[in-house]
């Protein structure tokens, strides 16, 4: 084997790692492979004898094109505030594949995603690097270049800023899949009070249709009008089937053999939280549904 391809295999074996981390960093499977590709590249342009930790170096590189993007992201929004849904990453039961499985790992659902991008690139990639994966504040420090107090600073903030808004632990699959195939049932039969019974009261519906943004809208009475109205019944010319969303129980709609949207929902006690769902065809068009 020349040097070429053991530096080859040597990276292939820190890819799925890599795209983990840049999806959990970026909510954007098309922007994580291209941070994977940008370390791949430097990583060509390097003499590999100086790297003593290669999983700790491509690491580091990925941290860095990331928080690039993140803050090219951040220049770019008109409306700092304004929310973007992730990419879902979507599969069957027992359809994940090892790639996916590192996608979605260690309870990283959407609604997490979602809240990690009102953190400041910075407060971000500290967390997402310490909290998730483990890397230490010295290495954390050199990517943000900032002391290492100050990268374990950056993560304690984004820590309080996210305290409270996702569950600490995900619930039992067998209830979660329980609470969302009653919450089906009630949409497609219009049933308005028994969606209220599976809605807490302050549940937040974020919607992404590509039109003008992410709108939200809270409340029990609120969200259950607006999930009566979405499934018309079971006349309507749509198939919905119960999925994996980010390694959660969600719901994926189809109209005539086509995807409609993608529904990822957090389950607290018993009770839906949150629902996240992305009905932007053009976004869509981009899910592997991974669906066989």
């Amino acid at each position: 084997m020349d040097v070429n391809e053991f530096v080859t295999e040597q990276f292939e074996e820190h890819r799925a790692r890599l795209r983990a981390v840049a999806y959990r960093m970026l909510g954007s499977l098309d922007e994580a492979d291209d941070a994977v590709q940008e370390a791949w590249l430097r990583l060509n342009r390097t003499d590999t004898d100086v790297i003593d930790n290669l999983g700790g170096w491509l690491t580091t590189v990925v941290g860095r094109v990331c928080l690039d993007m993140l803050r090219a992201r951040t220049a770019r929004r008109e409306d700092p505030l304004r929310l973007r849904l992730p990419d879902p990453v979507v599969s069957r039961d027992d359809g994940d594949t090892p790639e996916q499985q590192a996608l979605v790992a260690d309870a990283v659902g959407l609604a997490l995603l979602v809240v990690l991008d009102s953190l400041s690139p910075a407060e971000r990639l500290a967390f997402v690097l310490h909290d998730l994966f483990g890397v230490p504040f010295a290495q954390i420090a050199d990517i943000v270049d900032r002391s290492p107090d100050a990268a374990k600073k950056l993560a304690s903030r984004a820590r309080q800023r996210l305290r409270g808004t996702v569950p600490p632990t995900r619930p039992d699959p067998t209830r979660q899949r329980e609470v969302v195939e009653a919450f089906l049932a009630a949409a497609r039969g219009g049933d308005f009070a028994a969606l209220l019974s599976v809605l807490a009261p302050d549940v937040v519906l974020r919607a992404d249709t590509g039109e003008g943004g992410v709108r939200s809208i809270v409340g029990a009475a609120a969200v259950a009008g607006q999930a009566s109205a979405y499934h018309r019944g079971p006349g309507a010319a749509c198939d919905v089937e119960v999925v994996l969303v980010n390694g959660a129980v969600g719901l994926a709609d189809f109209e005539e053999g086509k995807l409609r949207s993608v529904l990822g929902f957090t389950v607290v006690d018993g009770r839906i939280t949150a629902i996240d769902l992305l009905a932007d065809p053009r976004r869509l068009a981009r899910v592997d549904l991974g669906l066989g």
